[in-house]
């Protein structure tokens, strides 16, 4: 294979310089190593070299290959040595002074031909190149960390670049063996900005105490299948590099409410409590493992009361099906007895808005989520209003726990935690292809490979149904009277038609 550029220069060889580095030399391209730090591209290429030697040493690399690999590395002294580069790509400090200082000087060293492309995850592509001469020649080309295995890559044109360029960056990808997705140069591209939901609402959630970190950690892995809870995520990354994107993202959209940071984040920042790399965050670590609560048991029940459901309940057919299989004693005349537990299963709406327009005893009320297929989650929801009684607390946990399915109890939420949650997600994604940001293909394709969710966020709303999204954020915005819940045109219309959210207008 011949690669699409033959020798390449990588600005900043720490662990994304060296990632886009390997899959360079990997590619067949001569690599060219520079870092203003002493000893740092010589340190890059002995990791590399011993990355591959593990590959062979594991029969996964032919011993002859490696070294031809390694014969393409060169650490370079100075920046006037990458004047031979058909391409260079920077990987340094996220900070838009000295990016446009080093493409100035990198314009002046190259010929007219070659490309300039910015790993930046966070700044305008435009904005970049905007002080050079040709900035037709800068593209953004933005990998995720640890490159070799994050296999999804942004190819970013700014105003003024050259079509041709992102052509080549394109197929480039393609010979790393990487999936190319073209972005606008919007806040964010696809993959930081899809990104925003989880955490942010899931913040949201826990400022509003409807429940611990640990607890919506495992309701969004048991309910939705996403690989890592949200506060489990933000350990990972730490909040020193997740919560300046949250404010960049947010303040470049001119603080759009759908992209709120939380003050919860701020102050651990603050208080250097920004994950695991210091043992201490959402979770405390030992040994670099996660010190995660014990789960509240079960509670022991003598004489289960019987259930009355509300008639307006989603999936009432289901959940009337699921009481049975747990052998409850259902009520089924127009109103409770003055026994009975009194069963809610609202979407976007919270427990004490129904007890209140539904006029019913909201001591003895508790909410299930029905939003999915209860045979397809590990684990059910309920959530009780500040009236709600402990024993019929304690009722309703108990009965849905009888065939050992893990439960959670949380305080009221409009949209207990999943649905908040995975609407916001869904609910960005659709506006993000309302802009023109990225197709609604590349879309799905980068968030599934670059955020590791169980499917693309369009995929989750056409799952949950287009108009259920939409009454989550109907009803959530009648709850919390909050803009950001505002549906998305994108959103609104296609569940307004019974469309796919992956229709594209002809």
């Amino acid at each position: 294979m011949t690669p699409t550029f033959q020798t390449v220069g990588i600005v900043g060889t720490g662990a994304m310089g060296r990632g886009i580095a390997q899959m360079a030399a990997q590619a067949g391209s001569a690599v060219l190593l520079f870092d203003l730090q002493p000893g740092a591209a010589e340190a890059a290429r002995t990791a590399l070299a011993n990355t591959w030697q593990t590959l062979v040493d594991k029969n996964k690399l032919d011993a002859q290959k490696r070294e031809t690999m390694l014969q393409r590395l060169s650490c370079v002294g100075e920046l006037s040595a990458l004047s031979p580069c058909d391409l260079v790509v920077e990987a340094i400090v996220e900070r838009i002074d000295v990016k446009q200082k080093l493409f100035g000087d990198l314009e002046a060293l190259l010929p007219e031909t070659a490309v300039l492309a910015t790993n930046t995850s966070s700044l305008s592509v435009t904005a970049i190149g905007a002080t050079l001469k040709r900035p037709g020649r800068l593209a953004g080309f933005h990998f995720f960390n640890p490159v070799p295995l994050m296999r999804v890559v942004e190819v970013i044109a700014g105003l003024k670049t050259e079509a041709v360029v992102c052509q080549q960056l394109t197929e480039f990808a393609r010979q790393f063996g990487h999936t190319p997705v073209a972005a606008q140069d919007t806040p964010g591209f696809i993959v930081n900005h899809a990104g925003r939901g989880y955490g942010t609402e899931a913040l949201r959630v826990a400022g509003e105490r409807v429940a611990d970190f640990a607890t919506i950690d495992r309701i969004l892995k048991d309910q939705m299948g996403f690989r890592l809870g949200p506060f489990e995520l933000m350990d990972l990354t730490a909040l020193d590099v997740s919560h300046p994107v949250m404010e960049s993202i947010y303040r470049q959209y001119y603080d759009e409410p759908r992209y709120r940071p939380s003050v919860i984040t701020a102050q651990r920042l603050a208080g250097g409590v920004v994950g695991k790399k210091v043992g201490e965050g959402f979770y405390p670590y030992v040994n670099g493992v996660a010190q995660v609560p014990a789960e509240p048991p079960v509670p022991e029940v003598a004489s289960l009361p019987p259930v009355w459901v509300s008639p307006k309940a989603a999936r009432r057919a289901e959940l009337y099906q699921l009481l049975k299989n747990l052998g409850a004693s259902i009520e089924t005349a127009q109103v409770p007895s003055a026994a009975a537990l009194i069963l809610v299963a609202p979407l976007g709406l919270d427990v004490t808005t129904l007890a209140a327009v539904e006029r019913l005893d909201p001591t003895r009320t508790v909410g299930i989520d029905m939003m999915l297929d209860d045979a397809a989650t590990k684990r059910r929801v309920l959530a009780t209003n500040p009236a709600t009684r402990p024993d019929m607390r304690d009722a309703a946990h108990a009965l849905f726990a009888k065939d050992g399915k893990a439960v959670s109890v949380v305080r009221d939420s409009g949209g207990f935690v999943t649905q908040r949650v995975v609407a916001t997600i869904v609910n960005i994604a659709a506006d993000m292809c309302q802009q023109g940001i990225c197709t609604p293909a590349d879309l799905e394709v980068a968030v599934t490979l670059g955020l590791g969710y169980p499917m693309g966020p369009l995929a989750m709303g056409d799952r949950i149904g287009p108009t259920n999204v939409l009454e989550i954020l109907f009803n959530m915005g009648t709850v919390y009277a909050d803009p950001r819940y505002r549906p998305s045109p994108w959103l609104r219309r296609r569940g307004a038609l019974g469309l796919s959210l992956m229709h594209e207008e002809a």
